[in-house]
């Protein structure tokens, strides 16, 4: 209600001559609200903290020029306009007609071409560039909230932050031409109060009686001048305020605290302003009872900041230092240190330039290739992979850990390659016999003078990182069963769950727990069979789960259920060479199965487990002799007693069950494990 009866009586008293007490009220009120107005634009934080600006710069314009006609009705029809206008006209005057004309004119021009103009293209430009920066804002925040950075609270008061930017910066581009014609305004309103004071005085309309042309311009010339100063003043403030608001940053702190802390952060800067002021005042005719004195404050300015920053650097030094005492201190803090990696990769300074990024090393890149070549290849979600540097350990060596325990280390040497034979080259090359770490096979060490020799005589030549992370490949591989954890299997199940709800939703919890998934998942993957095929796995489980929730016994139905995948992967020959089982010994270790309520089990006595042993080592034996990998096949019933029986003395041995391989493939036993 104030504010509508506020512009109400703007618009009355354009119509409404006003007493001259109550104009000397409103131009009071008028320069107090642009004072008001200057002061807050310093001290917000961001432009948008006054977003009303241009409806009050509209307002504020509408009120200067309702004050502007009331003062030029009341010049122009009684000769006088109140004791404010008199007051600023006869001050800034000082009695002399033409100088008081000069610094309004000055003031004028500053306002117009200097203040109004920057204000007004400051204003279309950051209309523009907010405009044009709206889309890119509003897919960062999409982006954030997809990533989790962010809820959907924070993402909805961000986009309204934006929205009102933009809202914000397109008013005040057409607001801020309010301000240049305002000014403008003025100008032509002087020039009108000037000419038509001087037709009315000496023509006596307004007196009654006509006065010499010398004394109505001295009389009129001021009251205008008076008139002009106390209406472009405020307008001067207001436009100073327009410009510090579309010039505004966002910081955390108000704008004098900043304007501090920018320029008074370096105390060279002073101390060279305060010598070359006093240079200036010895050695120059300027006088040096100016120069010289501000030189030396400059001086003594710069340092006292500089101590003050010394003890403010002091003050955070131990601040910091007591921060972390305190959280030392905290027992919470002790949780912290509880946390095992996954998969840790720790190397020696000399590999250091391999996995820094300025020095050119890729190893870094390397390690995010093999999160995304494992899990194209086995489906699996390997964890983040730790890597750091240790001091303890020899420059060249590494050590790979996985949950914190090392698994596995190796040792390379920097600038050199590795050569391996792949076991038909003949001619030998110098170098240093080593071991490749991921595989155990003879190689040498060879320098880079000697990497092309070795390429064209026929040997497989690799550089250091590729060495690193072939081993923590292969590492990885061994031991993914271990580091697939319950939450990696939720995180699947969800994955599935987009595009099979209906699946997952008989599955899980009614038929299977996310345990039960996780063991036959990592049952799967200690064998080396993938499990990206999640829908087909989930589908049999959902089949078989309602009959038995051994979780051995449904791997082997998964395992058939992916049987033309497996057969791919092991069986990739046109004729492939097999190990059998004698039928009596599958009849023996089916004789020998245990079974309890964790499960089943096998129980043979030590001698057939030995001969077992003996005979299957030499199988394997001869099939490496002919470079072969060994794949021994057996009963369904068989196959995973066989396989957790010949885990310790041949862990690589791949078994497979007659139901898993797809009937197209050839295959010939060159190989049989009896008792006899």
């Amino acid at each position: 209600m104030f504010l509508g009866a506020f512009v109400i009586s703007i618009i009355m008293m354009i119509i409404i001559p006003l007493p001259q007490w109550i104009l000397d009220i409103f131009f009071t009120i008028n320069i107090a609200v642009a004072l008001i107005i200057l002061l807050n634009t310093l001290f917000s934080k961001e432009a948008t903290d006054m977003s009303m600006f241009p409806s009050i710069l509209l307002i504020t314009t509408l009120f200067r020029l309702a004050l502007n006609i009331s003062s030029t009705r009341s010049i122009l029809g009684e000769g006088y306009a109140g004791e404010v206008v008199n007051a600023f006209g006869s001050f800034v005057a000082g009695g002399n007609i033409v100088l008081g004309v000069v610094v309004f004119i000055i003031i004028v021009i500053i306002q117009f071409l200097v203040i109004t103009k920057g204000a007004e293209r400051v204003a279309e430009v950051s209309a523009r560039f907010t405009l044009d920066a709206m889309p890119g804002k509003q897919m960062a925040i999409d982006a954030d909230l997809n990533t989790g950075l962010i809820d959907e609270a924070e993402a909805k008061e961000r986009r309204k932050k934006i929205q009102e930017e933009a809202q914000f910066y397109g008013a005040m581009d057409g607001a801020s031409k309010f301000v240049k014609n305002d000014a403008v305004a003025g100008i032509i309103i002087t020039f009108i109060n000037i000419i038509g004071g001087l037709i009315l005085g000496t023509t006596g309309i307004t007196t009654g009686k006509p006065i010499p042309l010398t004394e109505a311009l001295e009389v009129y010339t001021i009251l205008t001048i008076g008139d002009g100063l106390v209406s472009q003043i405020p307008s001067l403030l207001i436009s100073t305020a327009t410009g510090i608001l579309v010039t505004k940053t966002a910081t955390e702190a108000d704008m004098s605290s900043d304007l501090f802390k920018q320029l008074a952060s370096t105390p060279l800067i002073f101390q060279i302003s305060g010598a070359t002021l006093i240079v200036l005042g010895i050695t120059t005719p300027l006088p040096w009872y100016i120069m010289v004195p501000i030189g030396i404050l400059l001086m003594v300015g710069a340092s006292s900041i500089d101590k003050r920053l010394k003890l403010q650097t002091i003050n955070e030094e131990v601040s910091t230092e007591d921060i972390e005492a305190e959280e030392v201190r905290k027992p919470e803090n002790v949780v912290s240190l509880l946390q095992v990696d996954p998969i840790e990769l720790e190397f020696g300074y000399g590999i250091i330039p391999l996995a820094d990024v300025n020095q050119g090393g890729d190893l870094l890149d390397r390690v995010v290739m093999i999160r995304r070549q494992i899990a194209l290849e086995l489906g699996a979600i390997v964890p983040i992979i730790r890597l750091r540097d240790n001091i303890q350990l020899s420059p060249n060596q590494y050590i790979i850990k996985i949950k914190g325990v090392e698994i596995a280390k190796g040792e390379i040497l920097f600038d050199h390659y590795m050569a391996m034979n792949p076991g038909y080259v003949e001619e030998e090359i110098d170098g240093i016999e080593t071991v490749e770490p991921a595989f155990g096979l003879p190689a040498l060490w060879i320098s880079e003078s000697q990497r092309e020799k070795a390429e064209m005589m026929g040997y497989t030549v690799v550089d250091p990182p590729s060495i690193i992370a072939t081993h923590l490949t292969e590492v990885i591989k061994r031991h993914l069963h271990e580091l697939l954890s319950r939450q990696d299997v939720q995180t699947l199940i969800n994955n599935v769950k987009e595009n099979h709800p209906a699946l997952i939703d008989e599955l899980v919890p009614k038929i299977l727990g996310i345990g039960d998934i996780q063991k036959v998942l990592a049952n799967l993957l200690k064998e080396s069979v993938s499990i990206r095929d999640l829908v087909t796995i989930f589908e049999t489980l959902a089949d078989y789960g309602a009959v038995t929730r051994d979780t051995d016994l449904l791997t082997e139905y998964v395992r058939q259920s992916l049987g033309r995948a497996i057969s791919k992967k092991f069986l990739n020959q046109r004729s492939n060479n097999i190990i059998t089982l004698d039928p009596v010994l599958e009849q023996t270790i089916m004789d020998a199965v245990q079974q309890s309520e964790q499960g089943s089990y096998l129980a043979l006595d030590p001698q057939t487990t030995q001969q077992i042993f003996e005979k299957l080592s030499r199988e394997i034996a001869r099939f490496n002799s002919i470079g072969q990998q060994p794949i021994l096949l057996t009963s369904p019933i068989v196959r995973i007693y066989f396989k957790k029986l010949t885990e310790q003395i041949a862990p690589d041995l791949v078994v497979l069950s007659y139901n898993e391989v797809d009937s197209s493939i050839e295959m010939q036993s060159i190989g049989m494990v009896s008792l006899t």
